[in-house]
C-alpha cells in the first residue's frame, strides 16, 4: 500500500482536495483553523511526499527523500506571511526610555546614548559583522548572540514564520498589572508556595494586584486570590501543588535515580536594590554575587525556582520530564502510539523513547531562533529591571515618563521602598537580566517547545502516581492527596512554572512568558507536521492539546 500523493512532483503544488482532507483530519473548517494567528491549513498541512509502506529499492527511496524535503521547502516558501508587528514604543519615545538598551553606555539617569543606541540599530538593520563590532558598549559584558536572529531552520517552521502580538506599550494598565506583578513576586520569593493562602504579604500582594484594571493572570470571582497568584493560564494550572510534579518527583536516569534536590540562595538574597548597583547594572556590569544556601532543597518558593532557572541547562526540565514519563509504562504512552497494538515489535528510534528524546531536545533551538529574531530584529521590549528604574526615576522626580498611575501608586511599590529605601525592582540574580531583548520569554519559548512535544507523545489523561509536594523547609517531600494530577495538567503547568519562575526572578514580565510559551508551541507543531510525513509505520497522526485547551491532531495522510 502507498500513502496517497498530494503534490505534483513537476510542480509541487497541492490539491485542494488534499487540503480539504487534511482540515477534516482535525475537525476543523479553513474559517476555524487557526494556530497563533495563522492558519493551522498553512502551518499543519502534512506535505505530500510520505514515506512509502513498503519497501523500496535505493533508486526510489533517494528519489522518495528528496520528494519529503522538497515538499517542505515548498511549503515553507509558500507559507501565508503574517508579520509579526512591533508596538510602536521605539518611535514614540526618542530618547528610547521603552526600549531595551542594556549593555550600551547610559547617562545617570539610566538613559541610552543616543549615537551608541542608533548604531545598535544600525547592526541590527544591516546585519553587517563590521557594524556589530563597532557597537559600543557600557561595560565589559557582551550582547547576548544578536546574529542568532538571521539563522535559519532547516526543519518545521523558519524563525521568522511564527508570528506573536505585540507587547503592551510603555504607557499602558497592562504593563502596569506585570509590574505590579514582578514587584510582589519578589518582594514574596522566600513564602512557601503551601503558605500562601495565611501569608500576610501574600494576601496584600492579592489584594493589591486585584485593584489594577488589565491584570492577565487567573481570577476567582473577578479577583486575585492566594490560591490562585502567580499561577499560569492553561488547563491545570490551578489544581494541586504550585510545582509541577516534573520538577518535584525522582528522575530516573539510567541505573541512577535523579532526588530534584537544587542549589539555592539564602533567604532575602536580593540585588539591584541601591541606585548605583541598577545603573552599573544598565551599563552591563554584575554587583556582588549570589550567597548560596549549603543545603540543597527541593523547589518550595520562588527563590529556589529562580535560581533553578538561572543554571538550567537548555531545555532540561523538558528531558527530565520525558525520562519520568517513560518510567511510567505504555499506559502513559499516546493512545495513537502504534506499538501499543503491536503483539511482535516494540517502538525505540520511532515511537519509543530514544524518539521522545530526540524531540524534546531537538525543538528548543530551533524555537530559540524564532524566539531571537522577534527579540532582536522586531520588539527590543526593555527589561522589567530597567522599567524598575523607569519608576524609580518618575516617583523621586528625577524624569517624566508618562508611566500609568495604576503602578506608581499601587502598594507594591510602597512595599518595596520600605524594605529597600528605592523603588527599583528587586532581582535575585546579581546582573539582573540577560543581556538581550525581553520579548518573547527564551525561557518560556523552550519550556512550551518541549511541552508540546511531550504531550504529542504521552497521554495526557494518564493520571501521575504518588503525587507529591516540597516541605516548608525543601529537605523533603511529602505525599500530596488532592485532586488527581494528570500528565496534561502537570506539562501545562511546567511551562508556567519555567515562565513564572523566570517573572519572579525579575527578569521577564507575564506577557513575555505566554508569548514565548505560544511560540514555542506554534514551532513544536511545525516540527512535528514534517516528522508526520517520515514513518513508515500506519499511525493516525499526533494528538494533543494546545495551551489554549483546543485539541488539535497532525495526520500524516488523510
Amino acid at each position: 500500500m502507498t500513502r496517497k500523493r498530494n503534490v505534483d512532483d513537476a510542480t509541487g503544488t497541492h490539491s485542494d482536495s488534499s487540503r480539504r482532507g487534511f482540515l477534516g483530519c482535525l475537525g476543523l473548517s479553513p474559517g476555524l483553523a487557526r494556530l497563533g494567528g495563522a492558519s493551522l491549513l498553512a502551518m499543519l498541512e502534512a506535505p505530500s511526499a510520505f514515506a512509502n509502506l513498503t519497501p523500496i529499492d535505493a533508486g526510489e527511496r533517494g528519489h522518495r527523500a528528496y520528494l519529503i524535503r522538497r515538499d517542505t521547502a515548498i511549503f515553507q516558501r509558500d507559507f501565508p506571511e503574517t508579520p509579526s508587528l512591533a508596538n510602536g514604543d521605539e518611535e514614540l519615545y526618542p530618547g528610547r526610555i521603552a526600549s531595551y538598551s542594556k549593555g550600551l553606555p547610559h547617562n545617570d539617569t539610566g538613559e541610552v546614548d543616543l549615537n551608541a543606541y542608533n548604531l545598535f540599530i544600525q547592526a541590527l538593520n544591516s546585519g553587517l559583522e563590521s557594524d556589530f563590532e563597532a557597537i559600543p558598549l557600557g561595560g565589559s559584558a557582551k550582547l547576548a548572540n544578536p546574529q542568532a536572529a538571521y539563522c535559519f531552520s532547516l526543519e518545521g517552521a523558519d524563525a521568522a514564520a511564527s508570528p506573536i502580538p505585540a507587547p503592551p506599550g510603555f504607557a499602558s494598565a497592562q504593563i502596569a498589572a506585570e509590574m505590579g506583578e514582578n514587584y510582589w513576586s519578589a518582594l514574596t520569593r522566600d513564602v512557601p508556595f503551601s503558605q500562601y493562602a495565611t501569608d500576610p504579604l501574600v494576601n496584600q500582594a492579592a489584594a493589591d494586584l486585584s485593584k489594577f484594571s488589565n491584570y492577565r493572570g487567573p481570577k476567582v470571582n473577578g479577583q486575585i486570590t492566594p490560591d490562585v497568584i502567580f499561577r499560569g493560564p492553561t488547563p491545570g494550572d490551578l489544581t494541586g501543588p504550585y510545582i509541577s510534579q516534573f520538577l518535584l518527583k525522582t528522575i530516573p536516569m539510567g541505573g541512577a535515580s535523579l532526588p530534584q534536590l537544587y542549589r539555592t540562595s539564602v533567604r532575602g538574597d536580593d540585588y539591584l536594590t541601591s541606585y548605583s548597583d541598577w545603573l552599573k547594572a544598565q551599563r552591563g556590569g554584575a554587583s556582588g554575587s549570589n550567597v548560596f544556601d549549603a543545603t540543597p532543597r527541593y523547589i518550595r518558593n520562588n527563590r529556589d525556582l529562580a535560581q533553578y532557572l538561572l543554571v538550567d541547562f537548555m531545555g532540561e526540565a523538558n528531558v527530565f520530564a520525558a525520562l519520568l514519563l517513560s518510567s511510567f509504562g505504555n499506559a502513559a504512552l499516546s493512545p495513537s502510539n502504534p506499538y501499543l497494538h503491536s503483539s511482535t515489535q516494540a517502538g525505540g528510534i520511532t515511537f519509543g523513547t530514544q524518539q521522545q528524546l530526540d524531540l524534546v531536545c531537538r525543538a528548543p533551538n530551533e524555537t530559540l531562533r524564532a524566539t531571537y529574531f522577534q527579540k532582536w530584529l522586531l520588539h527590543r521590549r526593555l527589561r522589567p529591571e530597567t522599567f524598575g528604574g523607569r519608576i524609580h526615576n518618575q516617583v523621586t522626580g528625577a524624569a517624566n515618563y508618562g508611566i500609568s498611575p495604576e503602578i506608581l501608586n499601587s502598594a507594591a511599590i510602597k512595599a518595596v521602598f520600605s524594605a529597600h529605601g528605592t523603588y527599583l525592582l528587586p532581582m535575585a540574580y546579581p546582573t539582573g537580566s540577560p543581556l538581550h531583548p525581553s520579548y518573547p520569554a527564551a525561557h518560556a519559548a523552550i519550556a512550551g517547545a518541549g511541552v508540546t512535544m511531550l504531550k504529542a507523545l504521552f497521554n495526557e489523561s494518564f493520571v501521575i502516581p504518588s503525587p507529591v509536594v516540597a516541605s516548608d523547609d525543601g529537605l523533603s517531600l511529602l505525599p500530596y492527596t488532592g485532586a488527581p494530577l494528570t500528565v496534561g495538567g502537570e506539562l501545562n503547568k511546567l511551562a508556567a512554572n519555567i515562565s513564572l519562575g523566570r517573572d519572579a526572578a525579575g527578569v521577564h514580565y507575564r506577557s513575555d512568558g505566554i508569548a514565548g510559551i505560544n511560540l514555542g508551541e506554534a514551532i513544536a507543531l511545525s516540527i512535528l507536521r514534517d516528522t508526520a510525513t517520515l514513518y513508515h509505520e500506519q499511525f493516525p497522526g499526533f494528538t494533543l492539546t494546545r495551551f489554549d485547551g483546543t485539541p488539535v491532531t497532525i495526520c500524516p495522510y488523510c
